[in-house]
């Protein structure tokens, strides 16, 4: 049986243009609608049903004319290059959509570009919801107001001011090859990047930013969001760590089909693909307030894409964050140990000429990769984990051959004591 499910949705932004306030908004705007559902969730993720979105965006409806079909918005709850980069699938992203946050008055700042890089890398789509403009001298806020509407009560000053920090926005896309426009003046959604001017302080715009994600995502992605809730699930894995009770424990996000207690997974790790049966599998129970430390989770016996949900099982503690995950059988295991090979060959692999890069993650390692060879820097080998001896020796037999590339790049990893030492004595 084929349903639509949720967009993923991530956000994305330079450091301080409030990436963090925009959801937790999202998240308070949508947990004051009690009436109409409230909102679920996820582990890793924010689920926004439509009716709460309908609810918050009435004002709007009538505007934009069309009817909402897809069930929720599920908001990544991470926000940043990080969360992004590990959900990495092969050929592109779990997530669906991207919302790049800029600041106005700031305009495009060094992560902005990056973050526009990446979403070119993994070709997924984005907006942009241009922040604080209740910092605009002499902006009179409208709480919780739809932009369209919170504008009607400026001054021309005012007006004036934004408009010209948005067409400067938009001549700095231009120079990165993008057409973009402010949302209500957009005439093609799929040949113009959007402009939503919000604030995540008040509230203001929040309503048109939910729509235009809802809408977006249903007329352009909806082939895309098509799943059989009856398939096995898919997913990929977004955290590892150590939870009290429990041991180890992977977070992943579930992007298709579906995932029962007991079933067997495939997973990568260090030592090649593992098989493993669900032990547990946990959803936060239902909540009004997300970051309460108590949040307690349930034990649920089947979860459908999209989600973001807790698994615990033998062998997870070997999982590599950003590797994918599927739920196998017996007549599935070869293939999907193919899939899974195939997928990470281009990830992590060693030849004769170049630096080593190590991460702590698939998804920066990929990431790092890219960016080096868009450089001109050659990559000798690429790996997950710790700087080992191992590693240390194979760049030194590099730097006989060729000095420059005598180098190690880790991100978000550490070195061993004999790599260390090694690395020490030979200057």
């Amino acid at each position: 049986m084929e349903n639509i499910r949720s967009p993923i949705v991530v956000i994305l932004g330079h450091v301080d243009v409030g990436k963090t306030s925009l959801l937790d908004k999202i998240r308070k705007t949508s947990i004051a609608q009690k009436e109409a559902g409230g909102i679920t969730q996820h582990i890793g993720a924010t689920e926004i049903p439509i009716k709460v979105i309908e609810e918050i965006a009435k004002p709007l409806l009538s505007l934009f004319n069309f009817q909402l079909k897809i069930p929720s918005i599920l908001f990544i709850d991470t926000p940043g290059h990080e969360a992004f980069s590990n959900l990495r699938k092969r050929g592109g992203s779990v997530a669906d959509l991207a919302i790049i946050v800029i600041d106005v008055l700031e305009g495009l700042q060094k992560q902005t570009i990056e973050s526009i890089e990446i979403c070119k890398q993994f070709k997924v789509p984005f907006l942009i919801a241009l922040n604080k403009i209740d910092k605009i001298p002499g902006w009179k806020p409208l709480k919780d107001k739809p932009f369209l509407e919170s504008i009607e009560n400026q001054s021309l000053k005012v007006i004036s001011i934004l408009d010209e920090k948005i067409y400067s926005i938009i001549g700095q896309l231009y120079e990165l090859g993008f057409d973009s426009e402010r949302f209500d003046r957009v005439k093609d959604f799929k040949k113009q990047v959007a402009i939503v001017p919000v604030s995540a302080i008040t509230g203001e715009g929040i309503p048109e930013l939910l729509l235009i994600v809802a809408g977006l995502s249903q007329r352009y992605l909806e082939e895309r969001l098509r799943i059989n809730v009856e398939g096995p699930g898919k997913g990929i894995i977004l955290e590892k760590k150590e939870v009290k009770g429990l041991g180890k424990v992977i977070d992943v996000i579930l992007y298709d089909g579906n995932i029962k207690k007991g079933d067997s997974i495939a997973f990568f790790t260090k030592n090649g693909i593992k098989i493993s049966k669900v032990k547990l599998l946990l959803k936060p129970a239902p909540l009004q307030e997300i970051r309460d430390k108590k949040t307690k989770f349930i034990n649920v016996e089947k979860v459908t894409a999209a989600a973001g949900i807790r698994i615990v099982a033998e062998g997870i503690e070997e999982a590599i964050p950003g590797s994918p995950i599927y739920v196998v059988t017996q007549e599935t295991i070869k293939e999907i140990e193919e899939k899974i090979k195939e997928e990470v060959s281009g990830i992590i692999f060693s030849s004769d000429i170049g630096v080593v890069v190590k991460a702590d993650t698939l998804g920066t390692l990929e990431v790092l990769v890219k960016m080096l060879k868009e450089r001109n820097i050659p990559v000798a080998k690429a790996d997950i984990g710790d700087i080992d001896k191992e590693d240390v020796i194979f760049a030194l037999s590099i730097r006989e051959k060729n000095p420059e590339y005598g180098v190690i790049v880790g991100f978000n990893v550490n070195i061993d004591k004999t790599a260390e030492d090694i690395i020490k004595s030979s200057n």
